[in-house]
């Protein structure tokens, strides 16, 4: 990573701030069309499906970028889903009552698989495009967020947890596949559940280094995928933010000792907050923040670009948490940006 700075350069004797470039864009990935939306029926998910729009907003509010300085993913192709999807996989989607087990919303099995596709698969099309797109600005800027993705209990022949597509394989696939500087690849999932999808697809790839911490009480229960943690920190209902974090740092310390990748996938899930209906765990919105602070700066101190997907997180306070803690890496210093 060359040399970077928050603020950019000199010009006519003053300093330049992003806000009056118009052709600077900060390695952040989002799209108008990642909400998801059908008839209500979101509601009966505890997903926020407006997260990713809430946290634009909060970033713009509080100045960390203006209008326009983002970057939009096109919708990924069914052609580029096949690199790592199965035929049988993506064929069961255009049938209403497989996306309903896998949105986890019964009453979308009586929707048209049109109204299926326009409202929740082309929403989570669009955030799979964005966590490929992160990727690759993570390599060039030496990190980068997309404001969505994050599907890790999808795997290439199997959906379920409300993730439809494989977003982290197919991220990875493609810079392993297509990135010269890329041989190796760590996970650091920090979502409250397992994350069985990712972990089925890279069973035996040695150029992947899968760290999972997550709630062992709750789903998935993935034994079978269990087998491709080479780290895995299981906690307990109701740990805090101490015992949390200090788990944290040893493991993520141990593992970056052990296999040093060449891009880390931080699956940045808030489902660990407390109160959440489905993590269960009680890390509070200050201890997000020190969690992801911790990564960040870790892998900024050993140069390693990092790519950060949003994963879960079912309260409406979470979109407030994340704006809060990417403003904080900004002020810390460690989303350098390269102009």
């Amino acid at each position: 990573m060359g040399k970077s700075s928050c603020c950019a350069g000199k010009m006519g004797g003053r300093k330049k701030v992003h806000h009056e470039n118009p052709g600077f864009r900060f390695p952040v990935v989002y799209s108008d069309h990642y909400g998801v939306k059908f008839c209500g029926l979101q509601r009966l998910h505890p997903f926020d499906a407006a997260k990713g729009a809430n946290i634009m907003r909060l970033l713009k509010e509080g100045s960390f970028m203006a209008e326009g300085q983002t970057h939009k993913p096109e919708e990924i192709s069914e052609t580029d889903l096949r690199k790592v999807h199965t035929e049988r996989y993506l064929d069961s989607l255009k049938w209403s009552l497989n996306v309903a087990k896998i949105a986890e919303i019964p009453p979308l099995a009586a929707v048209p698989n049109y109204f299926v596709q326009r409202g929740y698969l082309r929403p989570m099309r669009f955030q799979t495009a964005g966590s490929i797109l992160a990727g690759k600005l993570a390599l060039q800027e030496g990190w980068a967020i997309n404001l969505g993705g994050g599907f890790h209990h999808c795997s290439a022949d199997d959906g379920g947890g409300f993730c439809a597509y494989a977003d982290i394989t197919l991220l990875i696939n493609l810079v392993l596949t297509e990135e010269n500087s890329v041989s190796k690849v760590m996970i650091v999932d920090l979502d409250a559940h397992q994350g069985n999808g990712h972990e089925r697809d890279f069973m035996d790839d040695n150029r992947v280094f899968i760290m999972d911490m997550y709630n062992a009480m709750i789903y998935p229960k993935d034994h079978n995928a269990k087998l491709a943690i080479k780290c895995a920190v299981e906690l307990q209902p109701k740990t805090p933010d101490e015992s949390y974090l200090r788990k944290l740092r040893i493991n993520l310390q141990n593992s970056l000792e052990k296999f040093n990748p060449d891009l880390i996938v931080f699956n940045a899930g808030t489902d660990i907050l407390a109160n959440d209906p489905l993590g269960l765990l009680s890390i509070s919105p200050e201890g997000v923040i020190e969690r992801d602070e911790y990564v960040f700066s870790t892998a900024v101190s050993k140069h390693i670009p990092i790519v950060m997907l949003l994963s879960g997180g079912y309260l409406k306070a979470s979109a407030k948490v994340i704006a809060d803690s990417i403003m904080n890496l900004k002020l810390k210093g460690l989303l350098p940006v390269k102009m």
